[in-house]
């Protein structure tokens, strides 16, 4: 690999843009704890969080204890909290603990499909945090059911912003019918 130096000369560090602002730009991927472990959920969020970046909690719900920060200064909350069909995990105190809410509004991996969960993974950490019975499976629907025209959306948007005024809201699409 050869670097080939720019003839007309660097740039001044005062012209370029400074890292504080460039991380805010920063998120993760939405992937539920129960898709990749608890401890590595709450390890992307605190590594994030201390970047000044922003991790996304996935469609999941978060469990409650992490929306406090710790007492080194750690914080395990997701800045971004994702509203799903289904609709787990998702109460007022899951949304006033966001900075931004990201409405789901299909699977991006199985459009048309809808989320599953098997009920053997619905385990009593799981069940609590998506307000669910353990051992029972779980499953977002395709469509959200309160979703039927554009109008539909802007409801749940307005409804969002009025359960957290300082937060933004988003809309997830997936690029193919489903």
């Amino acid at each position: 690999l050869e670097f080939i130096k720019n003839p007309a000369g660097s740039i001044s560090i005062d012209e370029v843009e400074p890292i504080e602002s460039i991380v805010k730009r920063f998120a993760t991927g939405a992937m539920s704890f129960g898709s990749i472990s608890y401890e590595a959920h709450s390890t992307l969020a605190v590594a994030m969080n201390r970047l000044g970046a922003k991790s996304n909690s996935g469609e999941g719900g978060e469990d409650p204890m992490r929306f406090e920060r710790k007492e080194n200064g750690d914080w395990e909350r997701s800045a971004i909290k994702q509203v799903a069909s289904g609709r787990f995990g998702v109460t007022s105190y899951y949304l006033t603990n966001a900075e931004e809410l990201q409405i789901k509004m299909a699977q991006g991996a199985k459009p048309g499909e809808g989320g599953q969960l098997p009920g053997d993974k619905v385990d009593d950490w799981i069940g609590a945090t998506r307000h669910s019975t353990p051992g029972l499976g779980l499953i977002s629907p395709p469509p959200h059911h309160d979703i039927y025209s554009i109008e539909d959306l802007a409801q749940l948007i307005y409804d969002l912003k009025n359960a957290n005024r300082a937060g933004r809201v988003n809309v997830k699409l997936v690029s193919e019918a489903g």
